[in-house]
């Protein structure tokens, strides 16, 4: 049997290698077409609402690029997140960061449960500047307690090819992970 994955996007820019990785190797994903796979967004850790939207728009442009309709789960509660994830800011990055993508990619399995997926993935796993083993583990749990498959990746070779194709093509670019923390962390989760 064949998957139908969901590619959870951090932004565009880290999602322009992924994108064409899955188009151009669906084998690899088990996926029969092109249409077995959609990307969802989902990302209530960004700050601020001006960054938040901005990156959700941009991603909208490229989906539209592509022919591809995304799926937007448009959630902003700062407060909520940052309440919670500033409990973990004190036991350290890695925790801080733990609780980012969990209350994030907890999201993504739930929804991917409730709507026919077989698998999914994240654009998370493409960042050099993430914590790659914390993310492994984390949807390792969720596609556990989800009954979905982590279909996992690591797409960090494709980072660069990626940032470059992305700044070709006129999207915007970020500078920092997303979060209130990370802003004041040099723009990279640490």
């Amino acid at each position: 049997m064949k998957d139908k994955l969901l590619i959870h996007a951090c932004c565009a820019p880290c999602l322009v290698a992924v994108f064409d990785d899955v188009n151009e190797n669906l084998e690899k994903y088990n996926l029969e077409s092109k249409s077995d796979f959609d990307v969802i967004w989902y990302n209530i850790n960004i700050h601020p609402k001006t960054e938040y939207e901005k990156r959700k728009e941009t991603l909208k442009e490229y989906l539209a690029m592509n022919n591809k309709e995304g799926i937007f789960l448009d959630e902003y509660n700062l407060l909520s997140w940052a309440k919670h994830a500033v409990n973990h800011k004190e036991e350290g990055y890695n925790m801080r960061c733990e609780y980012c993508y969990t209350s994030r990619l907890e999201k993504v399995f739930e929804y991917a449960k409730d709507n026919g997926y077989t698998s999914v993935t994240t654009t998370l796993l493409i960042s050099p500047y993430q914590k790659h083993d914390v993310i492994i583990s984390v949807c390792e749990k969720l596609a556990a307690k989800y009954g979905v498959k982590f279909a996992y990746e690591d797409f960090r070779p494709l980072f660069w090819p990626g940032q470059h194709k992305a700044k070709d093509l006129g999207l915007y670019r970020q500078k920092y992970c997303g979060c209130i923390f990370s802003i004041d962390e040099g723009g990279k989760s640490k």
